[in-house]
């Protein structure tokens, strides 16, 4: 099978292909030819070799997320067959033609769905289902700040506000980008074209000066200050990344006053009985709104493989609204 490996820290350029033995699948293993995967920012983090991949994931092939189709099962395997489509998150090597995965931490793909839709799925709408939903607690009626709405998980956040009955609110710093937010029912933006960034008293505003109940802060650096002043009495502050910076200066005071919750929240390096307890979560309430379309994948580009750098690059220019997705041909 072919891999497309990192040959040393770098951009794009360090990218080459490489033919690999393809992995047997042993136990409560499948074995999935990967049709299409889709770009993250922690694939460009570990190609610029600053984000180191877990125990036992190969350190030279990046990719969170797959979908493809089960080319062989171990001789434990309960739940899928061969030729069922399948789709789910890995610790990384989606960057392959065919990769292993515990039965467990694998989805069927809904059927509206294509592979490179399903591949744009997994990564988004885990993140913002578990942030949201399993941690968050978000309910209908509700109120949600979503930093970077225009991105992969921004725009799955959004969409499952808007099925679940909450009100989204939306910032970014790209006018162009917010402008396509209320295809996803985001009813209020706020363009963040200033450093620091402020939007706590737009919020307010568009509140009627109450603030919003849940925050779902992508971001995270200078961000998170301003974010706190924006949330209302006992609002939950879910932070998921850090693009914007590692550190911040942050009242306390407002933390106390106004008795909130601020919880910081990782996928990729979860135990894998973490991970399988979320897909089961999603199989039961994420997966039935793609089947009702209810939610759709929201992919900004779809690339060969062999165009992965273009993508990369693309990625980088922090232009894209939604996912970038690479299939295999």
């Amino acid at each position: 099978m072919q891999v497309l490996r990192i040959t040393r820290p770098g951009g794009p350029e360090v990218l080459e292909f490489e033919e690999r033995p393809a992995p047997t699948p042993i136990g409560s293993e499948l074995l999935v030819r990967v049709h299409a995967t889709a770009l993250n920012r922690a694939d460009l983090l570990q190609i610029h070799g600053r984000y180191a991949a877990p125990p036992g994931v190969p350190v030279d092939v990046a990719g969170l997320e797959y979908a493809g189709e089960v080319l062989a099962v171990g001789p434990a395997v309960r739940r899928f067959q061969v030729g069922d489509r399948v789709m789910g998150l890995v610790g990384g090597g989606a960057f392959s033609e065919q990769l292993v995965t515990h039965e467990r931490e694998a989805m069927h793909v809904p059927p509206p769905l294509d592979f490179t839709q399903a591949a744009a799925l997994p990564e988004a709408y885990l993140t913002a289902f578990d942030a949201l939903v399993l941690q968050g607690g978000l309910r209908m009626g509700e109120s949600v700040l979503i930093h970077a709405v225009a991105s992969g998980v921004g725009s799955a956040a959004a969409q499952i506000c808007r099925a679940m009955g909450a009100r989204a609110l939306g910032t970014g710093r790209n006018a162009q980008k917010l402008a396509r937010a209320t295809e996803w029912g985001v009813e209020k933006t706020v363009l963040c074209d200033t450093q620091p960034p402020r939007f706590a008293d737009a919020v307010k505003e568009a509140t009627g000066g109450r603030g919003v109940d849940l925050a779902l802060d992508l971001v995270g650096g200078d961000y998170l200050p301003e974010t706190l002043r924006a949330m209302a009495l006992q609002g939950r502050v879910l932070l998921v990344g850090l693009v914007a910076g590692r550190r911040a200066e942050v009242d306390l005071d407002v933390v106390l006053a106004r008795r909130l919750h601020l919880t910081g929240t990782v996928l990729r390096s979860r135990q894998p009985e973490e991970k399988m307890a979320l897909v089961q979560a999603a199989e039961r309430s994420l997966l039935p709104l793609f089947h009702s379309r209810a939610l759709t994948p929201v992919v900004d580009a779809i690339y060969p493989m062999k165009q992965a750098r273009e993508a990369i690059t693309r990625m980088a220019s922090n232009e894209t609204v939604g996912k970038l997705v690479l299939r295999w041909e």
